[in-house]
């Protein structure tokens, strides 16, 4: 397994796609964080951006190889464990790009409440930061994970369908990424630090459950 992982790194990192996310991903934290802003809605904002990029990357990953190198690696290390492969290389270069993300808006940002005049702890506001970052790239790996190959394979399907479920992730009630991030903007009325390790459970409790259907739809679709 890890010499896949190792090659679906390979081939997203010299095949230069993600630069498109990254790039978008700077973009909206360039237009919605600004240096002095309360830390917990800053780190709110960071992890809520980044669901959309997260299952972006799934797509990268999921249709970064020619059909004939699918074909030759997924004859030699089966076809689940390959598509579980670009899976988790999509997960890890969004907790990357999160967690490096929280730590510069939270460095930037003022550790204070809503008002400017609660102190709000830096570390444990970029701790909660860092939790609601990785719940929104598993859950953002859910979405990718169900809405393209081998799921959805027609491009005119699957991109709509990806955009429409990323959004109602982040602003339906009751998600994991909404309960996360609406949890920061709740604290930085209060004072309080909230913790989102309910929504962080049921963004992996998802994520798990859309890979191993992913996954187990590749082997049944594999020849």
């Amino acid at each position: 397994m890890t010499a896949l992982i190792r090659y679906q790194a390979a081939l997203l990192v010299r095949s230069q796609r993600w630069l498109p996310p990254f790039i978008l991903y700077a973009a909206f934290l360039a237009v919605g964080v600004q240096s002095g802003q309360p830390v917990l809605d800053s780190v709110g904002y960071a992890a809520a951006a980044l669901l959309p990029v997260a299952a972006w990357l799934v797509r990268i990953c999921v249709g970064g190889e020619p059909p004939a190198a699918r074909t030759c690696v997924a004859a030699a290390a089966g076809p689940a464990r390959a598509h579980l492969a670009c899976l988790f290389v999509a997960l890890a270069a969004s907790v990357v790009l999160g967690t490096a993300a929280t730590v510069v808006v939270t460095l930037i940002s003022d550790p204070a409440g809503t008002d400017h005049r609660t102190r709000v702890p830096m570390l444990q506001a970029g701790g909660a930061g860092l939790l609601a970052a990785l719940v929104c790239a598993l859950l953002g790996t859910a979405v990718g994970a169900v809405t393209n190959r081998p799921v959805l394979r027609s491009t005119g399907r699957a991109v709509p369908a990806m955009l429409l479920a990323a959004l109602l992730s982040m602003v339906t009630t009751g998600s994991p990424a909404q309960a996360a991030v609406s949890g920061l903007v709740t604290g930085s009325r209060t004072g309080r630090v909230p913790l989102p390790l309910l929504p962080l459970a049921g963004a992996a409790v998802l994520a798990a459950v859309a890979i191993a259907a992913s996954c187990a739809l590749t082997a049944r679709r594999s020849p």
